[in-house]
């Protein structure tokens, strides 16, 4: 199942996640035109520190064990300061997580109002490989995206405002493959290529030369901010994760975090949109209440 969580029956509730609705434009996006950006791939809440912890420690991909919640804990610490968080390699509810959903665990934890799991591949009890995202503000439409290639990968879209100005952000966890993830990014510029404000972020498993300028995505004109390597974590030698931007947005803060709870290293940035995305001249957004995107 996808779930497209919001309110106290699935997570905290407004008033409880600190979000002042007064501060929002009619597109769901802060009036005073900043956003924060975190993408983390979490490895279902797995501490890995030497490359030999992959076969040591792989049974943690299987059974539940002790230290995953107290990493939970602290991711959930982490991504407190953030507007919007996507997750890569969550658990929806298995043997091994405690059957417990861990994007609406880290959605409660981090006091995140609305949030959304997409399950790329069902092990039913062994294993629920998932992406996630949560989110600070109200969004106008969510779409969930299997990526073109073997099945186990996919994209989540989000959109505030409509027509070509809306912003769209798209999350993803692209394949390890050149030629699946070429044909992977294809289908996201198909996605994307009609709005004006871009916001792709994921763990997209190659590095920005290659998505900028030899990649399906090369006539965007999009902007990668300039980085540090983020895997693997306790020695960081290749940037695998980005969060790329639209040149209408403008960068104002980026961040490799040092924080090895994963064997990704969480990146952050921080934005300030143009002010067509800051009035109020859009029409109110359709009610997500619950139940299935649109």
């Amino acid at each position: 199942m996808r779930r497209w969580g919001r309110g106290t029956e699935r997570v905290a509730g407004p008033r409880d996640a600190r979000v002042n609705e007064d501060h929002l434009t009619d597109s769901g996006l802060p009036d005073d035109g900043r956003l924060r950006l975190l993408s983390f791939n979490i490895q279902v809440g797995i501490t890995t520190q030497r490359y030999h912890h992959y076969l040591t420690r792989s049974w943690q991909h299987v059974l539940p064990h002790g230290g995953r919640s107290g990493n939970l804990q602290k991711i959930g610490q982490l991504i407190g300061d953030f507007d919007l968080v996507a997750l890569q390699e969550a658990d929806g509810g298995s043997l091994r997580s405690g059957y417990i959903n861990q994007v609406e665990h880290l959605a409660q934890l981090g006091g995140f109002p609305y949030w959304y799991q997409q399950l790329n591949r069902n092990l039913g009890r062994l294993a629920q490989h998932s992406n996630g995202v949560l989110s600070r503000l109200r969004p106008w439409a969510i779409e969930d995206h299997p990526l073109p290639g073997p099945a186990g990968r996919g994209a989540i879209l989000m959109r505030f405002g409509e027509g070509e100005d809306a912003l769209v952000v798209v999350m993803m966890h692209l394949a390890l493959g050149a030629r699946t993830r070429t044909l992977q990014l294809a289908y996201i510029r198909d996605l994307i290529g009609d709005y004006r404000h871009q916001v792709l972020m994921g763990d997209m498993n190659t590095h920005a030369v290659d998505l900028l300028e030899h990649s399906p995505l090369r006539d965007l004109g999009l902007l990668a901010p300039q980085i540090e390597a983020t895997f693997p974590s306790w020695r960081p030698q290749r940037c695998l994760d980005h969060i790329l931007l639209s040149p209408t947005l403008t960068l104002e803060r980026v961040q490799v975090l040092a924080q090895p709870i994963s064997d990704h290293l969480p990146v952050a940035v921080e934005i300030r949109l143009p002010a067509s995305l800051r009035g109020d001249h859009l029409p109110v957004p359709s009610t997500l209440d619950g139940g299935s995107p649109a």
